[in-house]
């Protein structure tokens, strides 16, 4: 039986100098959708998502910060209030193994890319699952062919502790082979 999730009484709004981690707003829905059809950001992600399927990943993303009080947050930029994308803590799902426990997700807005802001903005969430939440750790898992997001767990100090294929994509898709990175609490770990 998997760990019951803890649950913050406040909600957590984590800040850098950059970025704000906060909670979802109807003004977000445009920029995620744009994000979501970007075919570059989508490259190592089963593909672009619709309109209404990125609403929908936005209010479950919405609906467990309210519950829980941490989770995937929208990122906002702090000196002029973009929308930057997204960064949080998620449950893995069932049938993920080796993969089980919190996963650290991102997904930044092409324009967004190459200023550290992923790695600015997962810190931040890092700090929320081992403070706060007092994790033991945190799991990140990919495709095989996504270097940029691996280079962001190396700069993060996760380490690769496995490879998997991924239970919703079909023998022979491109994205099956996932890489897994594991932080635990302590470096040492």
């Amino acid at each position: 039986m998997p760990t019951p999730l803890p649950i913050l009484p406040d909600p957590v709004e984590p800040a850098t100098p950059r970025l704000l981690l906060r909670r979802w707003r109807d003004q977000d829905l445009p920029p995620l959708a744009a994000m979501h059809r970007d075919p570059e950001v989508m490259r190592c992600l089963p593909g672009p998502l619709s309109s209404a399927d990125s609403e929908a990943f936005a209010r479950c993303c919405q609906q467990f910060l309210q519950h829980h009080g941490w989770g995937t947050w929208a990122v906002e930029s702090r000196a002029d209030g973009a929308f930057v994308g997204v960064v949080g803590l998620a449950p893995i799902p069932p049938g993920f193994e080796p993969a089980d426990g919190v996963e650290m997700r991102w997904r930044l807005a092409r324009a967004f890319w190459g200023r550290g802001l992923a790695t600015e903005a997962a810190r931040a969430a890092l700090g929320v699952a081992f403070g706060r939440l007092a994790l033991h750790a945190v799991q990140a898992f990919t495709a095989s062919c996504n270097l940029r997001s691996q280079a962001v767990m190396l700069r993060l100090g996760m380490r690769r502790v496995a490879e998997f294929d991924h239970p919703r994509l079909a023998v022979g898709h491109p994205l099956r082979r996932q890489v897994l990175y594991q932080l635990g609490a302590d470096p040492a770990c």
